[in-house]
């Protein structure tokens, strides 16, 4: 039972997560050999704010 945690910056569209939340799955089932109904994802969206590479904040960055 695989669980997929995904972080990333807010603003995605709900289309684009489903197609994440598909093709993260089905590499799971073909690499691993999971089945699908047994495979989780997380989503975890942050503002660029609460994000940080480097010591700086993304929301800084030009």
């Amino acid at each position: 039972m695989p669980t997929i945690r995904v972080e990333m910056f807010e603003g995605r569209t709900l289309e684009q997560k489903k197609n994440l939340v598909q093709a993260l799955t089905q590499a799971c089932v073909q690499t691993l050999g999971s089945k699908a109904e047994g495979i989780d994802v997380l989503i975890y969206e942050l503002k660029k704010q609460d994000w940080a590479t480097g010591g700086e904040l993304w929301s800084e960055k030009k």
